[in-house]
């Protein structure tokens, strides 16, 4: 009778903890992408407020909505600063998530490795086992052929 797997669970775990990982990196990923394209409308916002200013300028302001556009450029240079750092702050969550995903994935594979060889080593343990048997029986068989041919030959 084949043995079980002895290390099934911790190798069950490690498929836990590689599934969470899994998923805790989609969330980190999907977080950077959400973080980045906010930047760029941002940037975008900036760009088309940028414009409006300068074709506000060509037809003349007063000095009051100047300093509107300015200070309303100015906030937008901050909220631009800030989702900078939220970027960055979201790529080094993200690296981190995937080096967790990476160990874990290693560990799993570590297992099913471990996995594979113990199910090899059952194989040749009932093959083996198979065999003995098989010339168990044709040694019966042959001790009986052997003493039904004396038997005869009596």
């Amino acid at each position: 009778m084949a043995k079980p797997f002895s290390l099934q669970t911790l190798m069950n775990l490690a498929q836990h903890q590689n599934d969470s990982a899994t998923r805790k990196l989609g969330q980190l990923n999907k977080q950077q992408q959400g973080a980045q394209q906010q930047l760029e409308t941002l940037r975008q916002y900036r760009r088309d407020y940028q414009s409006r200013l300068q074709e506000s300028t060509r037809f003349g302001m007063d000095h009051a909505e100047l300093r509107n556009f300015q200070e309303f450029i100015n906030k937008l240079d901050e909220a631009i600063a800030q989702q900078i750092q939220t970027v960055e702050q979201s790529k080094v969550s993200t690296q981190a998530g995937r080096g967790e995903f990476d160990s874990t994935r290693r560990k799993l594979k570590s297992f099913g490795t471990l996995k594979q060889r113990h199910a090899d080593e059952q194989k040749k343990v009932a093959e083996r086992s198979e065999q003995k048997s098989l010339d168990e029986h044709n040694g019966r068989l042959a001790a009986r052929k052997m003493l039904n041919t004396e038997d005869l030959n009596r």
